[in-house]
């Protein structure tokens, strides 16, 4: 059922609003990225197409490597509802490069080393590990539609069952 843009208590389901003030019907931040593979990318690369613009905190550990692992798997799904599939992390690209072709990755992997698009998607900022406090890559998912508006917010992802649920999610949208 597809998600009205004006009730942003739509987004609860997913695990409350988002904290970051980015919400569904919002425009999706710009930005450019270097990729795995050493090339540009830009939101508008993907204008006409759904996006799935998924943020994870570290390559090459456990949840991070089980996220990717699920969306590259289902990639081709993912294709078949219109969408297409984004990773970004703060690693730099050499070490995206290493854990997309350690795992036979079938998705684009960019890194954002200055953090500025982490940032502006509300996917940097203070965790908690054991009692300390630190600065880190928050795990959280938008689904952009082709016209660059937010459609959904997962804003505290669990990796178990995400990217089938954020699948699901995509097959609801419109194909450009």
């Amino acid at each position: 059922m597809p998600r009205n843009r004006q009730d942003k208590s739509a987004l609860e389901p997913a695990g409350g609003p988002a904290e970051d003030g980015l919400a569904e019907g919002d425009r999706a931040p710009a930005f450019t990225l270097t990729q795995d593979d050493g090339t540009k990318i830009a939101l508008k690369d993907f204008k006409g197409r759904n996006l799935v613009l998924y943020f994870y905190p570290k390559a090459d550990t456990p949840g991070c490597t089980i996220e990717a692992i699920d969306f590259s798997a289902k990639r081709a799904a993912f294709a078949k509802a219109g969408t297409d599939i984004l990773g970004v992390s703060a690693d730099p690209v050499t070490a995206q490069a290493k854990f997309k072709t350690k795992h036979k990755l079938k998705i684009p992997l960019a890194s954002d080393e200055s953090k500025a698009m982490l940032e502006a998607y509300g996917a940097w900022g203070e965790k908690t590990m054991y009692g300390r406090k630190f600065m880190g890559v928050i795990r959280k998912t938008f689904l952009i539609d082709g016209a660059g508006r937010i459609v959904r917010v997962w804003p505290k992802v669990k990796v178990p069952g995400h990217a089938d649920e954020v699948l699901e999610a995509a097959r609801e949208l419109p194909v450009s």
